[in-house]
């Protein structure tokens, strides 16, 4: 049995507009210590053929192609910087930007900051279909901007039929 996995990581902050709306989680696609995608589920060129050419400015960047039918765990972490937000969020979305089936979320969270720094981790597990891309989104209820510092994303896939 061949799991497919695809492992994202960032440490350079990025801005997430405040409001309360979702922003998805963007990656590199330079891989680092940390980073693994040996079946070419984050590719700068997606599968409709889009070529990503600022990783940090294109939510194209945070989508995951997932390479075959099957049953996938998602795990991320995310780590805030502070901010005047009274709650943070974080869901997965299939579909985030509507490139093939529309926006379908799933495993949303909304959280009350907790003392000290704001870091979160979660799990989910879901069925996933090539063509149906796949992303982390966050949000908080800040009146301006805040960074997220820190940032993974990680998908297996357990083929169907196994």
């Amino acid at each position: 049995m061949t799991v497919h996995v695809c492992s994202l990581k960032t440490d350079s902050p990025q801005s997430i507009a405040g409001g309360g709306g979702y922003s998805i989680v963007r990656f590199p696609y330079a891989v680092g210590a940390e980073s693994y995608d040996p079946h070419g589920m984050h590719e700068q060129q997606d599968p409709p053929g889009y070529e990503v050419r600022d990783w940090a400015r294109d939510d194209r960047s945070g989508l995951i192609w997932p390479a075959i039918e099957g049953w996938a765990t998602l795990t991320s972490l995310i780590y805030w910087e502070a901010g005047d937000y009274d709650e943070l969020r974080d869901r997965y979305t299939r579909d985030p930007l509507g490139l093939s089936t529309g926006a379908d979320s799933t495993a949303t969270e909304h959280r009350p900051p907790s003392p000290g720094i704001q870091c979160f981790h979660k799990s989910h597990q879901m069925f996933v279909h090539p063509g149906t891309p796949v992303a982390l989104l966050a949000g908080h209820t800040a009146s301006k901007s805040v960074r997220i510092t820190l940032a993974e994303f990680k998908l297996a896939i357990v083929p169907e039929g196994i």
